[in-house]
């Protein structure tokens, strides 16, 4: 499953490093290569919710395995796609996958493994998205140079079946023994402190993609790099968010409100400052490092308040926060791809900054509306 993530993720954000090409291609502008993420996130957004009720009495193991092959078919999609139309089309299918396996994969490890072992498999699993993050957009930066965007892309396709392969041979059979319910994931909402709690994850997301999706034409116009150096910042990018995932869990123990506050609130400094020092090299390089170390921690900060907020309910939850990221991710690219096109690179960093500031703001407004969280 750790591997599947990884494919999955790494499908996911591989338009990001490809941008400029796909767009030439396909005869598109780079902002309307970038809703390819914003397709993806949609159909995730759609599958999250409705799944697990639309999928009462199928066995969980055949459904993984049924968006493993799902995956595959939309890598060949994506790969010999002849015009936009069908580009958009493979990147829907991937964007299925990715809500359908996000909300079945913590209810997956718990089935799999015994109950003290839980946040073992959990970190094993999440540790091949973190991988993903960190090699995806400057391998797919690197391939792109040597077979084209194309063969970027179709590079998952083998990497599928090898997942497919190894699922069909682990995985135990899993009965559904849940209740469908159409209205379980809405429900939660209901709580003291979620609609806060998820309005600030939603914002954190929407602000981080509207200027993480345009990078790579920012890097290369403003920066003026060349395809090996766009892939040593990226691969610089990846290390840092490593980095951080592995530290954030020490501070969230205590400071949980905290980091949710700060975070957002130091992305949107490095935003303002990627747009009067982004045209140096060693300036953007240092300012994505950082950059990489706290957007690529901050999730692991927001599944965690899941955990906290929603401990009777955690699988609910943490279905809704699928769809509120996924649906996040879809409006940062889309608008961020608008005022890209529209009024340059300016207008989208100065939106993702200010976005990310009101996420600061909502998330203090939930940590104060909540007892537990103390003076923190």
């Amino acid at each position: 499953m750790s591997l599947c993530a990884a494919t999955l993720v790494a499908s996911e954000f591989m338009p990001v490093s490809l941008l400029t090409p796909i767009a030439t291609d396909l005869h598109l502008t780079e902002g309307q290569a970038g809703q390819a993420i914003a397709v993806s996130g949609l159909f995730a957004v759609l599958t999250s919710l409705f799944i697990a009720p639309a999928t009462p009495r199928l066995d969980r193991r055949a459904l993984l395995l049924g968006l493993t092959v799902l995956m595959l078919v939309s890598g060949l999609a994506v790969a010999f796609a002849p015009n936009a139309a069908v580009f958009l089309g493979g990147r829907a299918l991937v964007g299925m996958v990715i809500g359908g396996f996000w909300s079945l994969s913590a209810a997956t490890v718990m089935r799999l493994v015994p109950a003290e072992d839980v946040p073992r498999g959990l970190a094993i699993l999440n540790g091949g998205n973190a991988m993903a993050t960190t090699v995806a957009a400057p391998l797919g930066s690197f391939l792109g140079q040597y077979i084209g965007w194309r063969g970027a892309f179709f590079c998952v396709v083998p990497v599928a079946a090898v997942t497919f392969a190894w699922l069909s041979l682990t995985l135990p059979a899993m009965p559904n023994r849940t209740r469908a319910d159409a209205f379980a994931t809405f429900k939660v909402l209901r709580r003291p402190r979620v609609p806060l709690g998820m309005l600030a994850a939603a914002l954190f997301f929407l602000g981080q993609f509207a200027l993480f999706t345009y990078l790579r034409p920012f890097l290369e116009t403003v920066t003026r790099v060349d395809t090996s150096t766009l892939s040593a910042l990226l691969l610089v990018l990846g290390i840092s968010g490593l980095v951080g995932t592995s530290v954030i869990g020490r501070i969230l123990q205590t400071r949980l409100y905290g980091a949710l506050v700060a975070m957002p609130l130091a992305m949107a400094l490095l935003a303002v400052a990627l747009i009067g020092l982004g045209s140096s090299l060693p300036a953007a390089a240092v300012l994505l490092a950082f950059w990489g170390l706290i957007g690529t921690a901050a999730p692991v900060g927001w599944w965690t308040w899941v955990s906290k907020a929603l401990p009777d309910d955690a699988e609910a939850g943490g279905g809704l926060m699928v769809a509120v990221v996924q649906l996040a991710i879809t409006g940062g690219a889309a608008l961020g791809g608008l005022l890209f096109d529209h009024a340059g690179y300016r207008a989208t960093f100065t939106f993702s900054a200010l976005v990310l500031v009101v996420c600061a703001v909502t998330a203090l407004l939930s940590a104060r509306a909540d007892p537990a969280a103390g003076n923190h």
